[in-house]
Formats: structure tokens, sequence, C-alpha cells
């Protein structure tokens, strides 16, 4: 069995910012894959197999020739057009302006007929990309996370609106780990306190949830605990296209490699502080981010005896 499986649109991106105007592939799984390839390639750790799940047109397909030359297994879901965004972000970059240009063919059941994974990853870009009967299709096929931010995208005349999940009580309950940001999670619930509002996620069905708070950091809600995750500051910030995507996929390589909720939040962080620093997505290495963070000592140290138990435990399986 696959452990990671990603799925979602490889996207068109034009990104304005105050230093240039840059145009690139985007989408979840554009960004998971290219950062993750680079966690792989870094890890000391347990190497996670990873597939990805990819709809586009036929002239962005390129992108999914560059995905494969990484190493990674790609299966395409051919689409009549690819989702075409345009994000224009200030100084500021917690806040951006974004148009859709172009939309994409929403996923079925039949494209996703052969997932099986530990962790199915749904990026979803536009609330018509994965319906309930997918989701919930899927949740019996592994571990099901999700970022709600498409769900909350209206598109109206190319321009993008808030809006809540049709459908979230229905869809939720199949969902074991969200993620959402301090935006999101009120359109959601109508709970302004973060701490409520996950709790509130959790009784109408979600298992854990990924609550990002862009430049203050995240909160982590699982198994009844809140885990406090700090931001760190980046040297410069360039570009945060791709954050919440590269913060799920860094979250999830290290949940699927044994860490708990608090150490892989911190990595996530960390990681995350990295991409902002350059275009494009994650390009550093599992070292890189753990330099970020500090005490990291220890959290190596946890690692090396860990990795050491399991070499004593896997020689005494070998001798058995």
């Amino acid at each position: 069995m696959t452990d990671i499986c990603c799925i979602g649109h490889i996207t068109l991106d034009k990104i304005v910012t105050p230093e240039k105007e840059v145009y690139q592939p985007g989408g979840t799984t554009y960004y998971f894959s290219h950062g993750i390839s680079h966690l792989l390639s870094s890890t000391k750790d347990y190497k996670p197999s990873v597939k990805l799940v990819a709809s586009l047109a036929e002239s962005e397909m390129k992108a999914v020739d560059d995905i494969r030359a990484l190493g990674i297994d790609v299966d395409v879901v051919p689409s009549r057009k690819s989702v075409y965004f345009e994000n224009i972000y200030g100084k500021n970059q917690n806040n951006r302006k974004q148009r859709v240009r172009a939309k994409a063919d929403p996923f079925t059941i039949e494209s996703v007929k052969d997932v099986r994974a530990k962790y199915i990853v749904l990026g979803s870009l536009l609330a018509d990309d994965f319906s309930v009967d997918v989701i919930k299709y899927l949740s019996e096929r592994g571990t099901l996370v999700v970022d709600a931010q498409g769900y909350l995208r209206e598109v109206r005349d190319e321009n993008v609106y808030a809006c809540d999940w049709e459908n979230k009580h229905e869809a939720l309950k199949y969902i074991d780990i969200l993620k959402v940001n301090e935006y999101e999670i009120e359109v959601l619930t109508g709970i302004k306190d973060f701490h409520e509002a996950c709790r509130k996620l959790c009784d109408w069905g979600v298992k854990e949830v990924l609550l990002t708070l862009g430049s203050y950091g995240s909160i982590i809600y699982a198994n009844d605990t809140f885990y406090d995750i700090p931001a760190y500051d980046p040297i410069h910030v360039c570009d945060a296209t791709g954050c919440g995507d590269t913060f799920v996929m860094s979250y999830v390589f290290k949940r699927v490699q044994g860490d708990k909720p608090m150490d892989a939040g911190k990595f996530a962080s960390a990681v995350c502080t990295l991409k902002v620093e350059g275009h494009g997505p994650f390009q550093g290495t599992e070292d890189d981010a753990y330099r970020r963070i500090p005490h990291h000592l220890r959290i190596k140290i946890r690692k090396f005896f860990r990795r050491l138990r399991n070499r004593i435990y896997n020689n005494k399986c070998m001798v058995v």
C-alpha cells in the first residue's frame, strides 16, 4: 500500500508580488510533490512511498513530466481546461487578492477508484472539485486529509468570494484531518474563539484539526488536546503562495514517519518558513527545517533514539 497519495488539480498560476510577476504551475499536487521530493531525498528516517493523482489540461502536461522526473509516480486525470489562478500580494503576505481565469473538470469516483493509501490528501481548490460522494468513497480507502479552502471559494465573474461550505455537515463526518485557516474556521463554525471552533468541527465528525494562522503560527487539535505551534521568522518574505499545501505536505510526511502532532506541527511550521523565502515550492532539506526550530537538537536526539530502538527491534525480529 502507498503511504501518501495526494489528489488534486495542477494549475497555471500568475503570482504578482511587490518584487515581480511570475507565471508558474501551482495547486496542491504541484507544491506537494516538489516539496516532498526534497524531504524524501534528505530524510534520515523512513522514506514514505508517494503517489499523485493529478488533473490538468494537455497544455500544462510539462508540469507532470517534471514531477515524474523527481521519481514520483503520477496518474493523470485528463481535463478540458486547467485551473488558472491569479494571486496578487501586497507587502503583507497574509493577505491576497485572487481571481480564477479558468476552471477544470471535477474529480469523480471513477477517476479515483484505484486510490488506496495510509494518508490520502485532497487538495481542494474550488468548491466542486470533490463531491461528498467522492469524499465518502475515499474515506474508506485511507486516512483522509482535506484542505477546506476550496470549499469556501465562490467564483463570480472570475472573482473569488468567501462562502460557507455547502453540505459541510455531510462531508465533515468522513474527514479525518481538516486543514483550515483563521478565516475559514470562523466561516465554517460561526465561532470566533479558535478552541471552541476546533471542538465544533470535531463534534461534526472531524478527528483532527490543523488551524494555520499565518505569521502567528498554528494550532493543532487532536485527541482532545490542543498543541500551540509557533511560527519561525523568515529571513525575508518572498512568496507565500502554496504555504497551506506545504504545511499539510510536511505535516503528513512526519505523521506517516511516526511523529506526534506537536513535533510534526513544528516541523511543518519550519518548512513553511523556508518556503516563503523563495518563489515556488519548498526546496530545502529536512535538516534545513530542523535548524529553524529552537532546541532542534532535542528533537534530533529523540529521533535518533527512536531509530535506534526500531533497529534493535527489527534485529530481534530477524533473529526470531
